[in-house]
């Protein structure tokens, strides 16, 4: 990538000064910024406020719910940490981050889960099972409430930003069962 992007922006610069567009691309460069700090604000507004609701949670008796409402899909999902408290809990937080659609809160949980399965992993350089499975969760997960992609169609000023939903809703489902189907089959031909 870091030999790409160069070659095609001379590849865009010379073609401008060719073609006589130069003073087009000077001014999409100004107008780009101005476009890419509105996104950003809202990107940053909107992760703020979910980070923060995240962090209300997880301070409150509703994790505790959440958790036990979780409990039988992770003890399936994770059969090696399903005694792993902590493991638990930042992996219910991941999943619930993620099907909320602040993938950005949702990382801190899954490192923090990561970081405790590895601690428990006796061959440090190959995953576990565990550790895979979260892999293609965090990678697919299902997404209920994509905030995010709603919230950069809202800023670049979207006649309806929320139409995606039933799109997103029936992709990630699609994506995360056929994910965990192959992960858990590739485990288990793996053991024999």
């Amino acid at each position: 990538m870091n030999f790409l992007w160069p070659i095609l922006i001379i590849i865009s610069y010379i073609f401008a000064l060719i073609t006589g567009n130069m003073g087009k691309v000077n001014d999409s460069i100004f107008s780009s910024v101005s476009d890419v700090l509105t996104l950003t604000i809202t990107l940053l507004g909107n992760m703020c406020l979910w980070c923060g609701i995240m962090n209300i949670v997880k301070n409150t008796n509703i994790i505790i719910w959440l958790k036990k409402i979780l409990r039988p899909l992770l003890n399936w999902l994770y059969p090696e940490d399903k005694n792993n408290e902590v493991v638990m809990e930042n992996v219910s937080i991941n999943m619930i981050s993620n099907i909320l659609g602040i993938g950005n809160a949702a990382t801190p949980a899954g490192l923090k889960a990561m970081e405790e399965m590895q601690k428990e992993n006796k061959n440090k350089n190959i995953i576990t099972n565990s550790m895979s499975t979260l892999i293609v969760l965090n990678t697919s997960s299902i997404q209920l409430i994509p905030t995010t992609v709603i919230a950069i169609r809202s800023s670049l000023n979207s006649q309806n930003p929320t139409e995606i939903i039933i799109p997103i809703w029936i992709s990630t489902i699609v994506g995360t069962l056929v994910g965990v189907l192959v992960n858990k089959l590739i485990l288990k031909i793996g053991k024999t």
